[in-house]
């Protein structure tokens, strides 16, 4: 079994998370690093996808500016979605190409990761045709909250995690956004993946109980290896970034070394065998 090294980033940067995540697709292609999933937060950040709509956006740039969010285009796949703190944010840098050759497949796991760690949470999540992400039902909903008289059984579902992901000769970037305790109001920003008419949701939502987010990243993590068939292994971020250093200057190309002066064999040509118009001259000035 290959094995897959797990970074916790804490809370990062979108902009430099997305750098990291360059330099490690970089390496990985180039075969001087192994798989690695980066897990973080991000403080409020909205990002679009290359295929994203941007009358999506509905709050203006100064709109964003006041409520202190960020904004980037990406090169993911979806429409557009919101970060932020109380949000699991998962970046897988893997060599698809050795696991399976299958976009569809890789995300349906994904999403079963989610799925399966949701579930030993209390959370009865599951795919809804058409639409990439996972979802909550509303009998699902009332079910995990105890509710006796909630939601009416025809509401729609609800997303507790989204997908968007990118790959290049087969290795993958980017990856999922699961709401642990995320401040729901934010989505009003936007309209979440595109999909008009549907909410988000979280786990502290549906369980009315908070979650420290370290244990749904342990339950997702070991969820994610068991799909992909990979053994986890937690490493520190010094780590990560000490192994990425050294396989980018392996990867350098190297200027080649001169020979040495004291290697070359310098012959000194007899006097008599110079030319004789050469000899002539010398033995003029002698």
């Amino acid at each position: 079994m290959n094995s897959c090294a797990v970074v916790d980033l804490g809370l990062l940067g979108w902009a430099e998370a997305a750098a990291l995540q360059e330099r490690l697709a970089a390496a990985r292609k180039a075969g001087t690093i192994g798989d690695t999933l980066l897990l973080c937060e991000h403080p409020h950040t909205v990002t679009l996808g290359r295929n994203g709509k941007l009358q999506n956006l509905l709050a203006s740039e100064s709109a964003l500016r006041q409520k202190g969010v960020a904004f980037h285009a990406t090169n993911r796949g979806g429409d557009i979605t919101y970060h932020g703190p109380g949000q699991l944010v998962g970046y897988p840098i893997l060599n698809l190409g050795a696991i399976r050759r299958d976009v569809g497949w890789y995300m349906r796991m994904l999403e079963a990761a989610m799925i399966r760690a949701s579930a030993e949470l209390g959370v009865v999540a599951e795919r809804e045709p058409g639409k990439a992400g996972i979802w909550v039902r509303a009998a699902a909903r009332n079910a995990a909250n105890g509710a006796a008289a909630g939601e009416p059984a025809v509401a729609p579902p609800e997303k507790l995690a989204a997908l968007g992901v990118h790959l290049s000769r087969w290795v993958t970037s980017h990856g999922f956004a699961y709401n642990v305790a995320t401040d729901l109001r934010y989505f009003g920003l936007i309209v979440p993946c595109g999909i008009a008419g549907r909410q988000t949701t979280s786990l502290e939502k549906l369980l009315g109980r908070s979650l420290p987010l370290a244990d749904v990243a342990a339950r997702i993590t070991r969820h994610f290896g068991d799909v992909l068939q990979l053994e986890m292994r937690a490493i520190p971020r010094v780590q990560l970034m000490r192994e990425l250093e050294t396989a980018e200057r392996s990867a350098q190309p190297r200027s080649p070394t001169p020979e040495p002066l004291s290697a070359t064999r310098l012959e000194a040509t007899p006097l008599e065998a110079s030319p004789p118009a050469v000899l002539e001259t010398l033995r003029s000035n002698i």
